[in-house]
């Protein structure tokens, strides 16, 4: 059995999970900070100098997985493995947020979709050398094109 500890907690503007946008075209835009406990700290030498970051964390909320759903995006069911729902088996959360700074142990981002008070489990400097003609977005893709077509 694995057993993770918190390395800190997440700051953020949503207190319910109403409250984070989702959706078709959704953007996360909102700000919050990563604060990092004490004896976690100095992990954190050199982190300001990267662009984005890559949030490790867990949806504490979140009770019970579906291997099967239908995602607010489609209206098609698809496996939880090509979705981002928090109904999964483990309940680990990605998000890709904007380095805005650091204070201390406090490290200042944009894009936060988390909970305030989520439990982040790792940070990684975001380095991802896939070009944009490269990426395929599956089914979101295919959502998409039929939501704009009956636009």
């Amino acid at each position: 059995m694995f057993k993770f500890q918190p390395i800190g907690y997440v700051c953020s503007p949503y207190f319910e999970t109403t409250q984070v946008p989702r959706g078709p075209g959704t953007q996360h835009h909102a700000e919050g900070l990563l604060e990092i406990a004490p004896e976690f700290e100095e992990g954190l030498i050199d982190i300001e100098g990267f662009s984005h970051l890559f949030v490790i964390w867990v949806f504490d909320r979140s009770e019970g997985f579906a291997l099967i759903g239908v995602p607010p995006t489609d209206d098609r069911p698809h496996g939880v493995f090509a979705t981002r729902s928090p109904y999964r088996p483990n309940p680990i959360g990605l998000t890709v947020v904007e380095v805005l700074g650091r204070e201390g142990r406090k490290v200042r981002v944009r894009g936060i979709d988390m909970l305030n008070g989520t439990p982040i489990l790792d940070i990684k400097p975001y380095m991802s050398g896939i070009p944009t003609e490269k990426l395929r977005l599956g089914w979101f893709a295919e959502a998409e094109a039929r939501r704009t077509k009956l636009s």
